[in-house]
């Protein structure tokens, strides 16, 4: 039987979402938690990975098992096993043409971002941080640019060994409260580090760098050397996943209150 799982995690004290020769991915934690409720081994499938630092408002997985135990055993049991850091909302028996990633529709992430001369203290690993004002309006043009269905290259890292370069954004929302920007994003997918390049470069254009102009060459020109560089990865929030309605899943996206800046 398939059971999907909804959980959250501060990603600061992990290396990224995926599983580590040395045990120190979120998937190594939560499928240890797993295999002590099982009393065998568990393997997961998460919807999405996460880097080094970027923090999970709800990631969803799945994973196949022939253990049978209550629904509480899966979400109070594993709780009470996993590191403080990671926690489970739900648990949940699905069909079996269910799968985390690859039924997934669309994916959510928001970005908190600090534009304030002093450093974050409260909010270390939690927001990124660029040391002057950004103008709001410059990005929001920018920002215009990447919506649609586009060939991303420009912001996909060297490392990003997806198939094709070729995803649709269909949101890319800027908004301000006090000195904290945040940026909601929506595709069908995202790239390798596809959502800090573009806070990367969004930034470059909110200090002045380069003209909104900009952006809209850059995802034309189809050259990441040309880009800004990747932003820093402590503000950034997997929020969410989208799936079709027929698997009657719980709540399956958590967005982000902006904290206290």
């Amino acid at each position: 039987m398939r059971i999907a799982l909804g959980l959250e995690y501060d990603g600061t004290p992990f290396h990224g979402w995926q599983s580590q020769a040395d045990g120190s991915g979120v998937q190594n934690a939560l499928e240890r938690a797993l295999s002590e409720i099982a009393g065998r081994p568990v393997s997961v499938i998460g919807a999405g990975r996460t880097d080094t630092g970027v923090h999970a408002a709800l990631q969803v997985v799945h994973f196949d098992t022939d253990v049978r135990r209550p629904e509480s055993a899966w979400v109070r049991g594993v709780n009470a096993l996993l590191p403080d850091a990671v926690a489970v909302h739900w648990a949940m028996l699905v069909a079996e043409e269910f799968h985390a990633r690859f039924t997934a529709t669309g994916r959510h992430y928001t970005y908190l971002l600090l534009d304030r001369p002093v450093r974050p203290a409260l909010l270390n690993g939690r927001a990124g941080w660029y040391h002057q004002p950004l103008a709001l309006a410059r990005m929001l043009e920018g920002a215009a640019a990447l919506i649609g269905r586009h060939d991303f290259t420009a912001f996909r890292a060297a490392e990003c060994q997806a198939k094709s370069p070729v995803r649709t954004l269909d949101r890319l929302d800027i908004a301000r409260e006090g000195n904290m920007i945040r940026f909601d994003l929506h595709a069908d997918a995202f790239l390798y580090r596809m959502v800090r390049n573009i806070v990367g470069a969004l930034v470059y254009v909110g200090s002045g760098r380069q003209p909104p102009s900009w952006i809209g060459e850059l995802l034309a020109g189809r050259d990441r050397a040309r880009a800004a560089p990747t932003f820093a990865s402590a503000g950034l929030y997997f929020i969410g996943v989208d799936y079709p309605t027929r698997f009657n899943l719980p709540p399956t996206s958590a967005p982000l209150r902006i904290p206290l800046s």
